[in-house]
C-alpha cells in the first residue's frame, strides 16, 4: 500500500528547483521535461505482478530503468497529478464514450516539498497518436494561476506558450480541480532514435478534492481496486514498433484494454455516491 513514507521519498530525492535532489529539479527538470516522449504512441495492459516481474526479465537487453528509477531504492518512485475537468465531467465522458480527439488537464509533481515546481500537463490524443505538453510553475502559483492571474516571475525557466495554452483550455471549459491520482512507478527506457519507455505502475489511489494543491500526502485517499494485485503496464515509442516488444506481447500473451487512472478513479469516487461527482450510466467506449 502506498504510504507516507513513499511520500517522503520521493520528497528526499527531489528536493527543490535549484537541483539538489535527485529527481528532475532545475537543471535536473531542464532535462526530465526534454526527454520526456512529447508526441508518442502508447499501449496500456494491466498485467499480474508475477507477469510484471517476466517482462522486466524480457526487457533487460533492451532498455535500461530511467534516471530517477536509478535513484530509487528498488526502483520505484512516487507521482501525484491533480486532474481538472469541467462541472459536467465533460473530459472524462469523452474518453468514456472513446472520443479519438481529446485531452486532458493535470498538474504533477513527484513530491510535497513545497520549493520543488509543480508540472503543468496537458495531454492530447489525436487519432492513435499522443501529443504531450509541459510546463514547470511554482507550487505557490498553483492556486493564483487556476484563477488566472498573471504570475509572478519564475526562478526557473518555463514554457511561457504551454502555460497560456493551459489557461485557454481552463478557461474554455470551466476547468476546475476534480481528484488527486497517485502510485507508484517504475520505469525503463531506451537512447535509440526510435526511442521506447516501458513503465510499471502499482499502488494506485485517489482523492476527490476540489482544492488547486498537489499533493501526496494528508487524508481522504482511497484506494483505487484496479491495481489491487495487479500493474498497470503502459509501453510507449515515437517511432515504428520494435519487433523485440512483438515478441515480448505475443510471448506472454499481453492483451491492450482502455486504462485510464484519471477516469477509473472518477467511475469509483461515483460508484461510493460520497462528496465525489456523479457520472450517470456511462460506459467504457
Amino acid at each position: 500500500m502506498f504510504s507516507e513514507q513513499s511520500a517522503r521519498q520521493g520528497s528526499d530525492q527531489r528536493t527543490s528547483p535549484r537541483g539538489k535532489g535527485g529527481g528532475p529539479a532545475g537543471e535536473k527538470a531542464k532535462e526530465f521535461v526534454d526527454r520526456m516522449l512529447q508526441c508518442r504512441y502508447e499501449m496500456k495492459y494491466v498485467i499480474t505482478e508475477s507477469k510484471a516481474e517476466a517482462i522486466r526479465q524480457f526487457i533487460k537487453p533492451y532498455i535500461q530503468p530511467d534516471r530517477y528509477s536509478k535513484l530509487q531504492r528498488g526502483g520505484w518512485y512516487p507521482i501525484v497529478s491533480l486532474y481538472l475537468d469541467s462541472p459536467d465531467l465533460r473530459l472524462c465522458r469523452e474518453t468514456l464514450t472513446g472520443q479519438k480527439n481529446r485531452f486532458k488537464l493535470r498538474i504533477r509533481s513527484y513530491t510535497d516539498e513545497p520549493d520543488y515546481p509543480r508540472f503543468l500537463e496537458i495531454k492530447r490524443r489525436v487519432n492513435n497518436v499522443i501529443i504531450k505538453s509541459r510546463a514547470r510553475i511554482a507550487n505557490q502559483d498553483v492556486e493564483p494561476f487556476l484563477a488566472g492571474l498573471p504570475l509572478a516571475p519564475q526562478s526557473f525557466k518555463t514554457d511561457i506558450n504551454v502555460l497560456n495554452q493551459f489557461q485557454l483550455y481552463v478557461r474554455s471549459i470551466d476547468a476546475r480541480p476534480m481528484v488527486l491520482v497517485r502510485y507508484m512507478r517504475q520505469a525503463f527506457e531506451s537512447d535509440s532514435e526510435n526511442r521506447v519507455r516501458v513503465t510499471f505502475e502499482r499502488e494506485l489511489c485517489y482523492c476527490v478534492t476540489t482544492k488547486p494543491e498537489v499533493r501526496l500526502g494528508g487524508s481522504g485517499w482511497q484506494v483505487n481496486f484496479l491495481t489491487i494485485g495487479f500493474v498497470i503496464l503502459e509501453i510507449k515509442f515515437n517511432g515504428c514498433y520494435p519487433p523485440w516488444l512483438t515478441r515480448m506481447a505475443q510471448y506472454l500473451n499481453l492483451w491492450q484494454r482502455p486504462v485510464s487512472k484519471y477516469v477509473t478513479s472518477i467511475q469509483q469516487a461515483s460508484m461510493l455516491k460520497f462528496c465525489a461527482p456523479q457520472l450517470g450510466d456511462v460506459a467504457y467506449g
